[in-house]
């Protein structure tokens, strides 16, 4: 796909890989519509890359509730040409054993993880052009691999990986290309203190949000998108996973003393869940 002049809806369009994605996709001459729950964030991002110029524009919605669908299906019937594209990169990462976790916190972790993403999607369905157009998820690593401290998060990304493979099966016999973008951890507000120190000590490679920018940008410009995983140890680990993952819970059983210690010590700072756990 030729970005120049294509029109894209981007969720989660306030957070640290929302932001980095928008920058980069700008400078490719996309317009955008920005989607996110921080107008602050949202226009300080417009006016940095000029998106009222560009044809672009800010939606103030929270896509976990019906209102802030409303507010994005009203945008678009406004509209007088059909989108390109539409960037599913709203999320939330919350580190801490299933034991720990409170209800609500594992309910809003699937309803911004898996149901916002999925009822959007199909709401945005008929919006999208029948020429050409592209459906990016963006995912995890732990999408393909279970990982401890991480079991609700794994799960919802398990999900959105199954949904992202189901559909674009779906549409297979039409304009609409559909792929899963899976990075590894990344250096984000979405991570408290001391996930970023576990995973130094763990050694775990961290990208910045622009790796992860440049990898969608290369993908949405491909003649036929495919699924990716960001890194290659990250690849190779998943595909030993997928053929023997016993040799797997060896190697991860080896650092849960480390990962347990770690969630205990962010239960006991008891961090909040927000700002520094979602991107919406």
């Amino acid at each position: 796909m030729k970005l120049t002049n294509k029109l894209i809806l981007l969720t989660g369009a306030s957070g640290g890989i929302g932001q980095a994605i928008a920058r980069r996709l700008a400078r490719r001459g996309v317009r955008l519509i920005l989607v996110g729950r921080s107008a602050q964030r949202l226009n300080h991002l417009a006016r940095e890359i000029n998106l009222r110029a560009s044809g672009g524009f800010v939606l103030v919605a929270d896509i976990t509730t019906p209102a802030g669908l409303d507010v994005i299906r009203t945008a678009l019937m406004a509209l007088q040409e059909p989108l390109d594209g539409l960037i599913n990169c709203a999320g939330i990462n919350v580190f801490s054993f299933l034991a720990d976790m409170e209800v609500k916190d594992i309910e809003q972790l699937v309803a911004v993880n898996v149901t916002a993403p999925l009822l959007l999607t199909r709401m945005v369905l008929p919006f999208l052009s029948r020429v050409d157009s592209r459906i990016v998820n963006l995912g995890s690593s732990f999408g393909g691999l279970g990982y401890p401290g991480y079991s609700v998060y794994c799960a919802s990304k398990f999900a959105l990986r199954g949904f992202s493979e189901a559909l674009r099966r779906e549409l297979g016999d039409s304009h609409i290309q559909v792929a899963y973008l899976a990075p590894r951890a990344t250096q984000t507000d979405l991570n408290s203190a001391t996930v970023n120190a576990m995973n130094e000590e763990l050694g775990n490679a961290v990208d910045s949000p622009e790796v992860v920018a440049g990898a969608l940008e290369k993908m949405l410009s491909a003649k036929r998108m495919r699924d990716q995983n960001i890194g290659w140890p990250e690849r190779f680990f998943l595909r030993i996973n997928s053929v023997l993952p016993q040799i797997v819970d060896l190697a991860l059983r080896s650092q849960l003393p480390a990962i347990r210690r770690f969630a205990q010590s962010d239960k006991a700072n008891d961090l909040p869940a927000t700002p520094n756990r979602i991107s919406l």
